[in-house]
């Protein structure tokens, strides 16, 4: 059996160097917030706009969902998350469509950002270059460039906090700047104390929950309130780092529907095992809805894992489960001796599609 303990054992696997992207999140979150604060909007930009959508897919995506989950208390427009080649029919010319593309030449965001010119919706975007970076300087449309070079889930500060940043400037939110810095404290805590690869097994959270997932399929669930987006991230994070297959849902949702599946078939229960993200803004409903569930899922002999979110405020417990998870993914991947980095289907797809 590996040890996760062994650094040797970590660098033979992680040839493209994931370990490091991770451990330096803290740090992108404080660089990310810096790139926020100083983009200053153009003239004219802080009209009054009916909805926020924003478009894009995959790691570029997940930031906004997070913004979306995070701001749902305090933003009084709807902001929708579009992951496809158009945009909504109500889009118009009362829309603020901010287009999120990490390396800029993601087809359906530049196809959406073409939407969103023909339905004449005000334009934003944030990108680190590539062909939508070409079309903003040649439309002259307001972005925010960030750092290249990085795999787009690994870029998720850069896609987040310039957001709610941007979203301070326009007024839709207070300014959050304090509330980061506590938050990168909290995750430069749970690195340093809990998660990092030089803090042993026994103490390791992130590796602990890796080597109770290891061979098993997991289905993560979490409250709708503010943790669905979290759930997402999880899910892709197992996905494109772990190499494995995993499924989601949210409660209160899950309680009419999947709850019942959890009797069939008997054969490969004993194959999953359920991870509840937890956290203490959930509704008291959902909370005590996920007591329940838990107690019907262990009658059927799966094993659940709780995982409760940490900080003093919705931004730190947000993002203390996003880098607990993020860890896990990276040391299950390590178990299952593969490089966490290289996303292999995702680059033959890409390389199919380009033939036309």
């Amino acid at each position: 059996m590996l040890s996760l303990d062994d650094f040797d054992v970590i660098e033979r696997y992680d040839k493209s160097g994931m370990l490091k992207l991770i451990e330096s999140f803290p740090e992108q979150c404080s660089r990310a917030k810096e790139i926020g604060m100083a983009f200053n909007l153009p003239a004219g930009f802080r009209a009054q706009y009916k909805n926020i959508i924003f478009a894009g897919v995959g790691g570029s995506a997940i930031g906004a969902d997070l913004v979306r989950s995070y701001i749902t208390d305090e933003a009084r427009i709807p902001i929708f998350v579009n992951r496809n080649y158009t945009l909504p029919g109500f889009v118009n010319e009362d829309s603020l469509v901010i287009a999120s593309s990490y390396s800029g030449n993601t087809e359906e965001t530049l196809s959406a950002y073409d939407d969103a010119k023909s339905k004449k919706a005000a334009l934003f975007a944030i990108t680190s270059g590539g062909e939508l970076e070409r079309r903003l300087k040649m439309d002259n449309i307001p972005h925010m460039i960030i750092p290249a070079g990085l795999p787009p889930r690994c870029a998720l500060g850069y896609s987040f906090f310039p957001i709610l940043a941007l979203f301070g400037k326009i007024g839709l939110i207070e300014d959050r700047s304090k509330k980061i810095d506590v938050m990168v404290g909290l995750l430069k805590d749970l690195r340093d104390k809990k998660n990092a690869h030089n803090v042993s097994e026994k103490e390791n959270v992130a590796k602990s929950l890796a080597r109770s997932i290891y061979l098993k399929y997991p289905i993560i669930y979490g409250g709708q309130d503010h943790i669905d987006s979290v759930v997402t991230r999880w899910r892709g994070q197992l996905a494109e780092n772990s190499k494995t297959i995993s499924s989601s849902h949210i409660l209160p949702e899950m309680n009419h529907n999947e709850i019942v599946g959890w009797e069939n078939p008997k054969k490969l229960l004993g194959h999953f095992i359920v991870i509840c993200l937890r956290d203490s803004d959930d509704h008291r409903r959902t909370s005590k809805r996920m007591d329940i569930t838990k107690t019907i899922i262990e009658k059927n002999n799966v094993k659940v894992i709780e995982v409760y979110s940490v900080g003093v405020d919705l931004l730190s417990r947000i993002f203390s489960l996003i880098y607990i998870g993020d860890f896990v993914s990276f040391y299950l991947a390590i178990l299952n001796k593969r490089d966490p980095t290289p996303v292999e289907s995702v680059t033959y797809l890409k390389n199919e599609l380009a033939k036309g």
